[in-house]
């Protein structure tokens, strides 16, 4: 799985002067480098050198899924003396792509920190098919990296891939090979690299809640620079919730207006396209949601289509205060919804598409007189069945609308619900236009149901995945809903592949 911890190149301590006469060296035993004290005849080896030759797999993360050879000499390089070379593609991305990675090299070492003799490293990125330049689920980023050391001293970088997606990857691995050396006080590259690689998982992300606690665009900006250097392709944007409605719709600019925290707590369409630019550059997809029809409030002041709104006792009517939900009998709201997709579609230009469909409480319509005489008139009751015919009746109509702007029959994720459970999921959501994101526990039944059923899943569950867990509660006293904390070995752990053989799309999201 291509998911790994942030770019370890860029937090390493530098130094201004050379360590001439180090206390300390370290040595390889057994996969691991050890501290052992300097002796006078012989020459110290920094933990940074150790490592990249200590382990079979260097100070790779993730762990490269096919070939994987580390050997030669390492070989001092001077970053502000790298070649790059297109090799015929005329292609923004990669420029951009070459760009980040030596800006990244820039960042390791000051020009007064540079050390003696360094070879010149020339970097060839070769793109076999340069126009594909949309990142989706069918996306090939695979990649091949050569280094070797050439007669005339000079050291080749060669990354081979099918998209530039597969290319930026390599670029990454390239970055993580080359160390900081505080003892030799240089930038050093193993002369002699071979390896091959590609994700075992086509969709690896990460969801951010903006709507809850607004996130600047700066701050989305770092957390893409995270998700890119460990080689992450989705940005899973919460965009709106029933708490603020901070994203600002050219359809209906009332909706921010009114539902955003402030006018300064909004996402304009340029701090869309400023997003959207920046994670395409770094190989990361911007999916956007817009969760319906629960998870709704702030901003809809001015409309009727939502019931429930701020309910209180809140724990009657919703799972989660602040309360809100659609009211899917009422017509005009699906015009309402077809200006939000069609701002979306625009902005976003999505290869899928995320509707939500968490959490959607049966006591909020229950409880709203006129939704119970509109499904008293459609001939329906009131038992479990009958909302789940209401709530298919609001995702038919919905989805409907959305098809009229997308020109196209893309795959629509959805929570695990009501409408997932075994007994409505196969009437309801056809296992060939939607994927379902499991946000339930690991061991939840339905995640077994599903996969057996045949539908693609990501995953999400809470019992390892979310990062908000093991705080205090906001909706009341004690410690949050998720508790508790989850250690990176928890994280780690949560395979996919455990939870059997027979999926087509499976992932780890952290939400």
């Amino acid at each position: 799985m291509m998911n790994c911890l942030p770019f370890l190149l860029v937090i390493l301590h530098l130094t201004k002067t050379q360590n001439t006469n180090p206390a300390w060296t370290w040595t390889c035993k057994n996969n691991n480098c050890e501290k052992t004290r300097a002796q006078p005849a012989s020459k110290p080896i920094s933990l940074a050198a150790c490592k990249i030759s200590c382990d079979p797999y260097g100070t790779l993360w993730p762990k490269p899924t096919g070939r994987v050879e580390l050997g030669g000499q390492l070989v001092p390089i001077n970053p502000n003396d790298i070649e790059v070379i297109e090799n015929g593609n005329e292609n923004q991305l990669v420029r951009a792509g070459y760009r980040h990675f030596q800006m990244n090299l820039q960042k390791l070492v000051e020009p007064e920190n540079e050390n003696g003799e360094s070879a010149h490293l020339i970097v060839t990125l070769f793109i076999k098919r340069p126009h594909e330049t949309q990142l989706k689920l069918t996306t090939d980023e695979s990649y091949s990296l050569k280094i070797s050391e050439l007669p005339s001293g000079e050291i080749s970088a060669n990354i081979t891939a099918p998209t530039y997606f597969g290319g930026r990857h390599g670029l990454e691995t390239l970055g993580q090979l080359i160390i900081f050396d505080d003892i030799e006080n240089s930038l050093r590259i193993p002369s002699d690299v071979y390896i091959t690689d590609k994700p075992v998982y086509p969709y690896r992300g990460i969801l951010l809640d903006t709507s809850r606690n607004y996130i600047s665009v700066d701050t989305i900006k770092r957390t893409i620079d995270g998700m890119s250097a460990s080689k992450l392709n989705t940005f899973h944007w919460h965009i709106t919730d029933s708490h603020s409605f901070p994203y600002v719709s050219q359809s209906n600019p009332n909706l921010s207006k009114l539902g955003a925290y402030s006018p300064k707590h909004v996402y304009t369409p340029e701090d869309v396209e400023e997003v959207m630019e920046y994670a395409h550059e770094r190989g990361v997809r911007v999916l956007p949601e817009f969760d319906a029809p629960a998870h709704v409030g702030e901003g809809w002041q001015d409309t009727d289509f939502v019931t429930c709104f701020n309910y209180q006792p809140w724990n009657k009517y919703c799972v989660e205060p602040p309360c809100g939900q659609f009211d899917p009998t009422k017509p005009k709201l699906y015009d309402a919804l077809e200006g939000i997709y069609k701002d979306m579609i625009r902005q976003f230009n999505p290869d899928i598409f995320h509707m939500g469909g968490d959490e959607v409480s049966i006591a909020c319509w229950n409880s709203t007189p006129s939704i119970v005489q509109w499904m008293e008139k459609q001939g329906w009751g009131r038992e479990e069945e009958d909302f789940m015919k209401l709530w298919n009746y609001f995702q038919t109509n919905a989805l409907e609308r959305f098809d009229m702007q997308s020109k196209e029959k893309m795959p629509i994720i959805m929570w695990t619900s009501g409408l997932t459970k075994a007994k409505f999921v196969e009437q309801y959501l056809p296992k060939d236009r939607y994927i379902i994101q499991i946000w339930t526990a690991g061991n939840d039944p339905e995640v077994s149901q599903l996969l057996d059923k045949g539908y693609r899943l990501i995953l999400s569950n809470y019992d390892a995945l979310y990062l908000d867990c093991g705080y205090a509660s906001w909706v009341g006293d004690g410690d949050n809903w998720c508790s508790p904390y989850k250690g990176w070995q928890q994280i780690y752990n949560n395979s996919p592949a455990s939870y059997g053989s027979t999926y087509t799309l499976r992932v780890s999201v952290f939400s």
